[in-house]
């Protein structure tokens, strides 16, 4: 991971995120070290494999921690945008399909809370930069894998 990336989320994500960094530290950890002294007291530890899956168990549990702490240490809380005339950080964007003629609605979330199957996406995505400081009425192309797509932008909340 980069050592001075910047990990854009909001107040409630940041304080998850903490939460759940304590709870690894303090709970986690010690199921996982009492899974090694249990494993441990079974004997050789050669030909352990109680030990062997509780070592990995805690390898595992050590990337995570980094991980959280790593997002913890680079959060930038983004300051959502109570602007209803072009879409900004936090807005809810209603767009239409223009080739399929469907619409959908997305808000624009910071890329540790974005979650494209529930409407959630990135403003760092391809088509979240493509909504980045559009207006009702305007019309966007962008591209993605499955080549130029088209969508208008019908509503912002």
């Amino acid at each position: 991971m980069l050592k001075d990336a910047r990990y854009k989320m909001s107040e409630e994500r940041l304080q998850e995120l903490k939460e759940e960094l304590h709870y690894l530290q303090t709970v986690r950890e010690k199921e996982v070290a009492q899974q090694i002294k249990e494993a441990r007291s079974f004997g050789d530890l050669t030909e352990n494999s109680e030990y062997d899956e509780a070592k990995t168990e805690q390898g595992k549990l050590y990337a995570k921690i980094a991980e959280v702490k790593n997002l913890v240490e680079n959060a930038e809380i983004v300051q959502v945008s109570d602007r209803t005339d072009s879409v900004g950080m936090g807005s809810k964007v209603t767009v239409r399909d223009i080739e399929f003629k469907t619409d959908e609605t997305y808000e624009i979330v910071g890329s540790q809370e974005a979650d494209p199957a529930l409407g959630r996406i990135s403003d760092d995505s391809p088509f979240g930069r493509a909504l980045m400081d559009r207006k009702k009425g305007d019309t966007i192309e962008y591209n993605a894998p499955a080549g130029v797509l088209k969508f208008k932008v019908l509503d912002i909340a």
